[in-house]
């Protein structure tokens, strides 16, 4: 492993993510193989999501990931072809996905809202496809930090991209029980905002209907 060859101690910013850009593309070139059947040193997937995962742990704790979440968020090409992976081969790169969700949901990242839903986005369809496998796989893994850093990520969108993801979210969780990360709290204080925005919209004509009314008589 990565970690096995290195010192945290004088690691700068450039240095670490000069290490994520080239354990990045052995990610991607294995696991575009992977994607067309090409199983030769499959191993490599796990090995390095597991080296990118560390090394976001680094950045988060020194307040430097922002650039990391950005690069993770215009992985499209792994996203498109994320399905067609063996899941036991995969599982490990959503942890990636995971660990932002959580660095997001606990302000130990900063990121714009642009960022967040590129974030989303991206990877939300594959992390919930391998959600399942983490929770059975990845010992220690805390689903409830997890499900919670999501909830969070979501939460704080616009009210339109809240909807879009959460319904979608609720007919998934509906269909696949505990294979599906449990956002069910997002979801009500979701609903309770929606609930609460367009009570405030029916009722706001009817006010001024009542105070047109009071001005007539006086």
């Amino acid at each position: 492993m990565l970690r096995e060859n290195s010192s945290q101690n004088d690691l700068r910013k450039e240095s670490l993510y000069f290490a994520c850009d080239g354990c990045l593309k052995l990610l991607r070139c294995h696991f575009l193989q992977a994607a067309e059947a090409d199983m030769h040193d499959v191993g490599q997937i796990a090995r390095q999501a597991d080296n990118l995962h560390w090394l976001l742990d680094i950045l988060i704790d020194r307040q430097i990931a922002e650039d990391f979440l950005k690069i993770w968020s215009l992985q499209s090409e792994l996203a498109q072809v994320h399905s067609k992976v063996p899941p036991i081969h995969r599982y490990e790169v959503s942890r990636v996905t995971a660990r932002l969700f959580v660095g997001i949901g606990k302000r130990q990242l900063l990121a714009s809202k642009e960022a967040r839903c590129m974030l989303l986005q991206t990877w939300l369809v594959p992390f919930y496809e391998d959600f399942g496998w983490m929770r059975r796989a990845s010992r220690g893994l805390d689903r409830h930090l997890i499900e919670d850093g999501l909830s969070n990520t979501i939460s704080t969108l616009p009210m339109a991209w809240q909807q879009e993801i959460l319904t979608s979210w609720f007919d998934r969780f509906l269909n696949s029980g505990d294979d599906c990360p449990n956002i069910q709290r997002g979801f009500e204080v979701w609903w309770r905002r929606a609930f609460r925005r367009r009570s405030g919209q029916l009722e706001r004509p009817q006010m001024r209907i009542i105070t047109d009314n009071t001005t007539d008589n006086s």
